[in-house]
């Protein structure tokens, strides 16, 4: 059990995770971000499968075919698309359906998938790697159509224009009007208008 090098790997996530937030003025969020990760649940198994090029999680499931520590954590973080995932009453494969999630969680999410690049990367991190990760697994989320526009933009405007740009566009497009990138007939306006600033494809998976 590696107590010691997995609180350090969690406390260095969580400063990125913390500096992004409050970079774009995610305060309350940066600070609270990832806390159920001290809980006995999470990080007692984190320290056992410690890895330090990937997350425990998988290590776990390797082990014994499934992550407990992840079922926790996946219901209660918000940031997290799995959280939102919910049955669904229509008919339809697998019987779960995702609901859209505010943007104030894409944010997090995304603040989290930087993180994540960052420490599992070291030297060798980049502006590209967030969207390397993503892009192979992309597909396959089970993403609501809001949740997915909104995060693809955001890799793109990061693995193009970089850090500083995103963090700027955040701050001043979304941040400033986040009812509106709530409100199901504005935020496809909002995302397109915003692809076209950028000159981006519709989607890096379409």
């Amino acid at each position: 059990m590696n107590i010691r090098k997995h609180f350090i790997t969690v406390m260095t996530h969580k400063y990125h995770v913390c500096r992004g937030c409050f970079k774009i003025g995610l305060y309350r969020q940066g600070i609270l971000h990832d806390l159920s990760k001290f809980s006995p649940s999470e990080f007692l198994i984190g320290a056992r499968y410690y890895q330090g090029n990937r997350s425990p999680n998988n290590a776990e499931r390797e082990d014994v075919g499934y992550s407990s520590s992840w079922l926790h954590h996946k219901g209660r973080n918000k940031h997290h698309y799995e959280y939102w995932l919910d049955y669904s009453v229509k008919n339809i494969e697998g019987g779960m359906l995702p609901a859209p999630m505010p943007v104030v969680y894409i944010l997090e999410m995304l603040m989290d998938r930087i993180a994540a690049s960052k420490v599992y990367a070291k030297d060798s991190y980049t502006q590209h790697n967030p969207m390397e990760y993503y892009r192979p697994s992309a597909g396959e989320c089970p993403l609501h159509p809001k949740t997915r526009e909104i995060l693809e933009l955001l890799l793109e405007v990061l693995d193009r224009y970089g850090e500083e740009e995103l963090f700027s566009f955040i701050r001043r497009s979304i941040m400033s009007r986040k009812g509106e990138w709530d409100d199901p007939q504005r935020w496809p306006v909002l995302v397109r208008k915003s692809r076209r600033h950028y000159r981006l494809e519709r989607s890096c998976t379409h």
